[in-house]
């Protein structure tokens, strides 16, 4: 250990080629795209799309070319922006088909997906291609119906990311931690838009006691 230490010393040529090539390689790490899934789910007004607007915030200040999507379905704020409950936004594509996705370029780093439980079953697949490419995904949506079912591709999509974050409302009945959407409407369609006057957040006993109700 002595004698490299001395030999280190000794040679200041090798100790600025062993610099240069650390800086080389920290910069190649850096700059290297590393592809990911993460999920933000929830019951409704958790959240979710708040959390997604703030990550993809987050890499735009960092310059980084994204893509955002939503399923045109949701066209309740708005046809072409993703908008959260507070009001913020982020513009968006609306596509009927999560494969439409791949069609993103070779320069995109992060893909955003608001309300993907709206989307296919083919969503997880198509996720895991684009982190494949090394594209960071970050996807919100309902992890459960209204009937407090696993909701469409949401549970395949939380198998495969590497980062899952359960983000909770607050129940409207005691005031807990609400993790069930509760529809007020007498709807039994799986996929009714609404907001407050047909949804209301509730905990897992004041849920199950709203269905023994019905």
């Amino acid at each position: 250990m002595m004698q490299i230490r001395v030999l280190y010393d000794q040679a200041p040529c090798l100790k600025n080629r062993l610099t240069t090539n650390l800086t080389k390689m920290y910069a190649e790490n850096n700059t290297k795209k590393r592809g990911c899934i993460e999920v933000v789910c929830g019951s409704m007004f958790s959240g979710k799309t708040e959390e997604l607007i703030r990550r993809l915030r987050r890499a735009q200040f960092a310059n980084q070319v994204i893509a955002i999507f939503k399923p045109s379905v949701d066209n309740r704020y708005s046809d072409v922006e993703v908008v959260s409950h507070d009001s913020h936004s982020i513009t968006s594509k609306p596509i009927k088909d999560a494969a439409e996705m791949l069609k993103v370029g070779p320069e995109v780093q992060v893909v955003g997906i608001d309300e993907a439980q709206f989307f296919g079953e083919n969503l997880a697949a198509v996720c895991q291609a684009l982190a494949n490419r090394g594209v960071r995904v970050i996807a919100a949506g309902l992890d459960t119906d209204y009937l407090g079912k696993p909701f469409g591709p949401i549970p395949a999509l939380m198998a495969i990311a590497e980062d899952v974050q359960k983000v909770h409302a607050i129940c409207v009945k005691c005031g807990g931690l609400a993790n069930h959407s509760h529809r007020l409407s007498k709807s039994r369609k799986l996929v009714v838009l609404g907001e407050k006057d047909i949804y209301e957040p509730l905990c897992r006993e004041c849920f199950n006691k709203a269905l023994a109700e019905e």
